[in-house]
């Protein structure tokens, strides 16, 4: 991956996966394209997983790390994967993926973990989605390999601010976004403040009001990569940050 790649692919049908929600939400047919999607991955001490991670990159988007606070030598694996790699030294979410859909300069943008808990090869079926102007972002839907893979705290907590999101906003969602795909002008014109783990939240409240489109599509989630470690649901301390940074944004936007 030395650059940013273009290469025409049959995709299979957005038809055949999810529904759609949102006003104005309808299906098309599905065609071939010449896209190019910018994918960012924020990343923290993911040295050891980004071999595998940039490795799935699927043709067609280019990879765009974004390093935050990492003491492992993120960047520089990254580099030398041939991934453009940014660097953002305010710790958080949130800052990580704004500063890295600024670099991006495609007109797609895709935001996933840098972990290997997802696998990468599935934002093609994401990107059609947007492409056929079906809906304004496509999002993932975690489906665990197993129990294991996704701590009863975390489960529990989407579960409840996804089931909150589906009467409030009318988006039929059961997850918050750990892969997705939208235009990057849209995305940026959302004007998401949040610079911690808060991020995810405001998108999708922000983008219920833009009278977004979304589809939801099932991934694939399983153990991380071996050597990291989830900042998120990790550990308790991690989920009650993630948890008063999600009241946080919720309290903002009543």
């Amino acid at each position: 991956m030395t650059g940013i790649h273009h290469q025409r692919r049959r995709h299979r049908s957005v038809t055949d996966f999810g529904r759609v929600y949102g006003p104005g939400a309808h299906t098309v047919e599905s065609m071939e394209l010449t896209v190019t999607c910018d994918v960012v991955i924020p990343c923290r001490d993911e040295a050891g997983a980004l071999p595998a991670v940039l490795g799935a990159v699927p043709d067609g988007f280019h990879p765009i790390v974004v390093d935050n606070g990492s003491t492992d030598g993120t960047a520089d694996v990254a580099r030398s994967l041939g991934a453009t790699v940014v660097v953002e030294p305010r710790v958080g979410y949130g800052a990580a993926v704004h500063s890295g859909v600024l670099a991006a300069t495609s007109t797609y943008v895709a935001v996933v973990d840098g972990d290997d808990s997802m696998d990468l090869g599935e934002l093609t079926t994401l990107l059609q989605a947007v492409l056929d102007d079906e809906v304004t972002m496509a999002v993932g839907r975690r489906r665990p390999v197993d129990r294991a893979v996704w701590p009863w705290h975390a489960r529990a907590g989407t579960a409840l601010l996804a089931g909150w999101l589906r009467r409030s906003s009318g988006f039929g969602v059961h997850d918050l976004a750990p892969m997705r795909v939208c235009r990057r002008d849209d995305l940026i014109a959302l004007g998401i403040g949040d610079r911690r783990f808060g991020y995810p939240l405001e998108l999708m409240i922000k983008a219920a009001r833009a009278d977004w489109t979304v589809r939801e599509l099932d991934i694939v989630y399983r153990r991380r990569a071996a050597g990291t470690r989830s900042k998120v649901s990790g550990s308790l301390r991690g989920t009650s940050q993630v948890a008063r940074d999600f009241m946080t944004i919720l309290a903002e936007h009543r």
